[in-house]
């Protein structure tokens, strides 16, 4: 069975020594000595001057809008995880949706000006699998019109844009360290700002508002991670560097073998300083899409399709057409990429799906004496419209 992902794990002894010292401490939560580690060694690791470690992404998107003071509008994409919307409506906001790039995924910043109101308050775009999003016309639109801005960058661990960490933009970035992330604590994530009014606001209210002893000074909820949680991070920490190597490698296999499939894939303008995170194919259509999915699931591989259906037609927003996002997430699919993939199963991955598309979805699983090897790299008719980088 071949998974859309797996998660990094360390030699059990790393993890265990870590454990060991939780043990004689006894502290296991509130702040303690490896969750500081951890928010150093970060720090240190992204090039970055103020973050906090969280229990997840999503409360991190939600203590962003809380620290932000936003209400009435705010602007983003309907092309993300479901809990960039959510986090918008659960803070009582409203999610004002703009269209996305069909190249790129992310919000269409040439779109932004058209859906400003006299209430909107905030743009919060996602930079799609880690692609960085047009950041300065963003930041150019949100000076303009007096807005804050907030980067959902869960997926953009160890991505850079312009020679800076990536969460060094916006007026807070957040990031996710969820376990199907290529950096990841189990579960976790963080907030970073460059203001540090902001990081102590942020920092007083993942912890219920505590300003000492008895002594409350802003409403908090508890967003605070554990010590296992900082253990699991400091491990994972040191083998970033071979992640990302590793990941870049299978990401340049895939697009060297698919040479031939007819989709597109994602737009990518900083490939030298991407993460690799997710590889997304885009079919002509659906159909072919699903007849692919389909084609790879009876081998027991299981590709994912990141996103769908869009965030714009979830039942608590108001359902609005986003003629490209709409047609993007249905015809989208992410396929297995994690560390631990070999080059035989990325090679059998790209031999179904080329196969598929000649010859038409297989009735049953490939015998043990299939030969792969009569299977053609066939010529693209879309190759001239395929996105390449």
């Amino acid at each position: 069975m071949i998974p859309v992902t797996k998660p990094f794990l360390p030699a059990e002894k790393e993890f265990r020594d870590y454990i060991k010292g939780i043990w004689v401490r006894q502290w296991l939560t509130n702040n303690g000595p490896l969750v500081n580690s951890l928010e150093l060694q970060l720090k240190e690791f992204l090039d970055l001057k103020y973050l906090l470690f969280l229990s997840n992404g999503t409360l991190a998107l939600q203590l962003a809008i809380k620290a932000l003071d936003l209400d009435g509008e705010v602007i983003t994409t309907p092309f993300s995880f479901v809990a960039t919307t959510s986090a918008i409506a659960w803070q009582g906001c409203k999610p004002v949706f703009v269209d996305i790039d069909p190249y790129t995924l992310n919000i269409d910043a040439g779109k932004i000006e058209a859906a400003i109101t006299a209430r909107t308050t905030a743009i919060v775009a996602t930079h799609v699998f880690g692609n960085p999003c047009d950041i300065e016309a963003i930041q150019h639109i949100a000076t303009k019109h007096g807005l804050k801005v907030i980067f959902d960058a869960a997926h953009c661990f160890g991505v850079r844009y312009k020679g800076r960490s990536i969460f060094e933009y916006g007026d807070i970035s957040t990031v996710s360290f969820h376990s199907t992330k290529l950096y990841h604590t189990i579960e976790g994530g963080a907030v970073i700002t460059k203001c540090p009014e902001l990081l102590k606001k942020m920092a007083l209210m993942r912890a219920f508002g505590y300003s000492g002893i008895d002594t409350f000074s802003e409403v908090g909820v508890n967003a605070k991670n554990s010590e296992f949680h900082a253990a699991m991070g400091l491990c994972n920490l040191k083998h970033v560097d071979k992640i990302l190597q590793r990941r870049r490698y299978l990401y340049q296999q895939y697009k060297i073998r698919l040479k031939g499939l007819d989709v597109a894939f994602q737009h990518i303008d900083y490939p030298e300083d991407y993460n690799y995170a997710y590889f997304p194919v885009i079919f002509e259509t659906e159909a072919l899409m699903m007849e692919s999915k389909d084609a790879l699931e009876l081998e027991q591989i299981y590709s994912r399709r990141y996103f769908y259906p869009s965030l714009s037609s979830l039942p608590y927003v108001d359902q609005v057409a986003m003629p490209v996002c709409d047609s993007i997430a249905a015809r989208i699919l992410c396929l297995p990429l994690y560390h631990t993939l070999t080059t035989a199963e990325l090679d059998l991955i790209c031999r179904i799906l080329l196969r598929t598309q000649r010859f038409g979805k297989l009735k049953a699983p490939l015998t043990p004496s299939f030969n792969h090897d009569i299977i053609p790299h066939i010529t693209s008719k879309l190759a001239h419209r395929a996105v390449k980088n």
